[in-house]
């Protein structure tokens, strides 16, 4: 009886460490889909390994953020929608499982403040406050999270752009919320800039927000960095084509 516990034990001990390393692999081979800019089936191979590690940290983060991404680039609002509850879902697994890692906080930073885009005022100004804490927990885990510094300089853009609408629900719920500032924005983007000059989007809402501060010098450099840049992601082709639409016009 106790030999074939010990045989149980030991086949189970076995499956663990293969399922272990299939997850591995396909982490691996997502990881390198993402680097092809080839989203769609890198988050296929990230929602397998879920089936098999449904608290694999990697997979979660990667697939939120994937989501995110997914659900800001496509047309279709119903796509949309689900693309955005999917990246709150795995963010949320991700915060259970890691409330203090830097990357759960982020994509759940990002995941809120791209529902938030659509969301209607109440909903709106509710995840604005939680869209800046994940964030501001983001850099408080890693003070050096570039992509976090993105999001503050985006939350300090959306606020100062809240309706008559979204200003009056935010007073009805909380009392108000803290006012967002261009410049603020505009040095958590440089901040961002500062620890990892790769990001396109980055510079694209560096140079609006610089533009809107009427410092036309810094947009059109900070532009004609922007259009060099190597694509990373997906969208880094449109973002940068932006870029070459707004210099044009300003040169």
């Amino acid at each position: 009886m106790l030999n074939k516990a010990l045989v149980l034990a030991f086949v189970l001990l076995m499956q663990g460490i293969v399922y272990g390393q299939t997850a591995d692999e396909m982490i691996d081979q997502a990881k390198a889909l993402e680097k092809q800019m080839k989203e769609a089936p890198a988050l296929s191979l990230y929602k397998d390994v879920l089936k098999i590690q449904p608290d694999n940290l990697t997979a979660l983060v990667a697939a939120s953020e994937i989501c995110s991404r997914e659900g800001y680039r496509t047309t279709d609002k119903e796509e949309r929608l689900k693309d955005y509850t999917d990246a709150r879902t795995y963010a949320e697994q991700a915060i259970r499982l890691a409330p203090e890692n830097a990357d759960a906080n982020y994509v759940m930073a990002m995941a809120m403040g791209r529902q938030a885009l659509i969301a209607g005022a109440k909903e709106k100004v509710t995840a604005a406050r939680e869209v800046k804490r994940y964030a501001e927990l983001a850099i408080k885990f890693n003070p050096n999270y570039a992509k976090a510094y993105y999001i503050l300089g985006k939350w300090n853009i959306e606020m100062l752009n809240l309706s008559t609408l979204e200003k009056t629900a935010a007073k009805l719920l909380f009392g108000g919320l803290p006012e967002g500032s261009l410049q603020e924005a505009i040095d958590n983007y440089e901040k961002c800039r500062k620890l990892d000059p790769s990001i396109v989007l980055n510079y694209l809402d560096l140079a609006r927000a610089y533009k809107q501060n009427d410092e036309q010098d810094k947009c059109i450099e900070v532009l004609k960095k922007a259009v060099g840049l190597r694509n990373i992601y997906l969208d880094d082709a449109n973002y940068k084509a932006e870029c070459k639409k707004m210099l044009d016009e300003m040169q």
